[in-house]
């Protein structure tokens, strides 16, 4: 979650990806959380990602992020199709920066639709940016 360009393309990140203090802050309230489902990804026994749920405003939404190491081998798809066999509550919603071409086919393969943008402040770009918002019905 350190690597900059997997930052720069997921844009809504941490402020600082290298403070490890704050990151094991945000992962222990995460999984102290009854709002919210944690996986690890792994491949072929490696750590090579997270992908979950959590609630924000009342809407259910899916994140994962995934090591650019193993990018293009189909690891997030199945990752996803994993986590909504486990997650029930539908409508799912997510969002993605507009430009992350290759998360976005991810999600619509797996039956989500395009629903909305809006412009957002994305951290690892220190701008706004323009965000897609999706929901899976």
């Amino acid at each position: 979650m350190r690597d900059p360009e997997s930052v720069q393309l997921a844009a809504f990140v941490a402020r600082d990806p290298d403070d490890r203090a704050a990151f094991d802050r945000h992962m222990s309230k995460l999984r102290s959380s009854p709002d919210v489902t944690l996986h690890a990804v792994t491949l072929d026994g490696d750590l090579v990602g997270s992908i979950g749920s959590f609630v924000v405003d009342g809407d259910t939404e899916v994140t994962y992020w995934i090591d650019r190491s193993v990018w293009g081998q189909g690891v997030a798809s199945r990752a996803l199709a994993i986590l909504l066999d486990t997650v029930s509550v539908r409508p799912l919603h997510a969002r993605a920066a507009s430009d992350n071409l290759a998360s976005l086919k991810v999600l619509r393969k797996a039956g989500f639709t395009v629903v909305g943008v809006e412009t957002s402040y994305a951290n690892a770009r220190d701008t706004e940016i323009e965000e897609t918002i999706l929901r899976l019905d």
